[in-house]
């Protein structure tokens, strides 16, 4: 939503900057900030020294009339360039990853100038800490002098400096020096011998915060004002503007997302197998899938951190906020691909050994359907997403995999009619998805989506596409109910009939909305969080209890 200052507001309240262009001039408001720490203190040369005592006039006095010199990655902005720019390069250029050790063996500026050279960063819409530059820019209508000093490499820091235009200058790696810890406070002090201000927000910036007559964090890492704490000395005022980690943990894993892996119950429902084994099975395959499909989504936020902060809702996301960083990320993705492993591993010897335990003939198809479910996620991260019409096939299959992989996991077969519903219902939706993001993009004046292969001009053809799957999946339920079979499964299969219209005023529903522009990007958030959706859900319950 938009706030009367004109800044967008997030989903969880903070304010962001991709509406604004940040040119000199554009006038981004000055409104005051609560948020700030009002303590000033001055820094320190190392983590061991003893803070000094404040002397003479305040920090603030002492300072007016020097410049201000502002660190870039973690500072300026939320994010670390140097990471942000190693995934743009694995995702543009992944040949180019196997030249990264011998950069690294050059040294680190050069490594960073290679990286540099290697991809054009979106300097653009960066996750730009909003406090901070409000409070930067009125330090330059104030005739204040500002520069950027950054260990990043000078081509990207000056690309930086000239888009954000209230730069005097730039202080950056070269290539041969790396400007950062005490390189940089050399620097700075050589640069101006009659003081400076300094913004930094990491252990590595405690040299030029010591050196500098008003030191200034942003986002501090809590490393650094553990330091400040242990020195029993106040914070310096401060520029917050970071989600909580929590909050963003719990986002960045979509637990949310989690409802497509009840997928897995499906076969043994449909069954009617109320087993201690079944369900214990079921258990752990939802929990086995659930941290995989967390871990892949971890990975896709990663690889497309440029293109999401170009998106009007998913430059929100952790780690295209910058709320994250991409290195606890990938150890987290680590973590959660190893014990979902564990656990598809271990699954047939647990049911095993429960009461009335489960033997499955197959004991490792599971762990099969995991290892088909991972390499076509990434595969779709890294290239099918961006084919025509084949991403949306996949993305239905991958629904798909999740019965099956329920049906590997309790040893429950799946009817070719439950198979049959499942590709033309998640085929739907799928074509439901892309159709939104299509409609969101014509509402925005554009024509083409960022590497999909869509166009404006084919709304229709998915709308008749995604439609006629729609229909197509509720054929194939009532050819089920009129399956003899059926009646095996259910004391009233006549019942089922009232199960037909159900469906199709929901996925009606789901078609009209999305043609009106109304439906989320993802249609799984929209049934979890409807209210109609959710009561239809409840009647379908109904009907099929009422059935059996």
């Amino acid at each position: 939503m938009d706030d009367p200052w004109g800044e967008k507001v997030s989903a969880h309240g903070r304010n962001r900057l991709p509406e604004f262009s940040l040119t000199q001039g554009d006038g981004l408001p000055q409104r005051p900030r609560q948020r700030y720490y009002a303590g000033m203190a001055p820094g320190f040369a190392s983590s061991t020294e003893t803070l000094p005592a404040l002397t003479g006039a305040p920090a603030s006095a002492r300072a007016a009339g020097v410049p201000v010199c502002v660190d870039l990655d973690g500072t300026l902005v939320r994010s670390d360039t140097l990471l942000d720019s190693a995934l743009a390069l694995g995702r543009q250029h992944p040949r180019e990853i196997l030249k990264i050790p011998g950069w690294i063996a050059e040294g680190k500026a050069a490594f960073k100038r290679h990286l540099t050279a290697a991809v054009a960063l979106d300097v653009e819409h960066l996750p730009y800490n909003v406090p901070l530059l409000a409070w930067l820019r009125e330090q330059h209508g104030a005739g204040r002098k500002l520069y950027l000093a950054t260990a990043a490499d000078t081509a990207l820091a000056e690309r930086v400096a000239a888009h954000v235009g209230i730069f005097d200058g730039v202080l950056a790696s070269d290539g041969a020096t790396n400007l950062a810890a005490g390189n940089k406070t050399a620097a700075l002090q050589a640069r101006f011998p009659q003081g400076f201000s300094y913004v930094g927000n990491a252990m590595a910036d405690i040299g030029p915060l010591a050196a500098s007559c008003e030191p200034l964090l942003a986002n501090p890492f809590r490393s650094l004002r553990g330091t400040y704490k242990a020195a029993g000395k106040p914070l310096p005022r401060t520029f917050d503007d970071r989600a909580p980690a929590l909050k963003s943990w719990l986002r960045a894993v979509r637990l949310h997302q989690w409802a497509k892996n009840t997928l897995i119950f499906v076969p043994l429902l449909l069954a009617h197998a109320w087993k201690m084994g079944t369900i214990a099975a079921a258990l752990l395959a939802f929990l086995s899938f659930g941290l995989c499909a967390s871990a892949t989504y971890i990975i896709n936020d990663l690889l497309d951190i440029e293109a999401d902060r170009r998106h009007r809702s998913k430059r929100f996301r952790p780690f295209a906020a910058g709320d994250l960083s991409p290195i606890a990320g990938i150890g987290v993705v680590v973590l959660f691909l190893a014990l979902s492993a564990l656990l598809a591993v271990t699954l047939p010897m647990i049911v095993a050994h429960l009461p009335g335990g489960l033997v499955l003939q197959k004991p490792y198809k599971f762990v099969g359907w995991m290892v088909i479910y991972t390499v076509t996620t990434l595969s779709y991260s890294l290239y099918l997403k961006r084919q025509l019409l084949l991403d949306v096939f996949v993305l239905s299959g991958l629904y798909t995999v999740r019965i099956l992989a329920g049906s590997a996991a309790t040893g429950v077969a799946v009817s070719a009619w439950l198979a049959g519903f499942s590709v033309f219902f998640f085929l739907s939706l799928a074509f439901v998805k892309r159709f939104s993001e299509l409609e969101s993009l014509r509402e925005r004046g554009g024509a083409v989506t960022n590497g999909r292969g869509y166009f404006v001009g084919d709304l229709e053809q998915l709308r008749a596409l995604g439609t006629g799957a729609m229909y197509a999946a509720v054929v194939v339920l009532t050819l089920y109910i009129n399956d003899p079979r059926t009646g095996g499964l259910y004391r009233h299969p006549i019942r089922l009939w009232l199960a037909v219209p159900v469906l199709l005023l929901w996925l009606s529903q789901v078609w009209m909305l999305t043609s009106r522009g109304d439906m989320n990007d993802d249609p799984v958030v929209f049934a979890m969080t409807d209210r109609r959706s959710l009561w239809i859900g409840v009647l379908m319950a109904v009907v099929i209890a009422w059935a059996l």
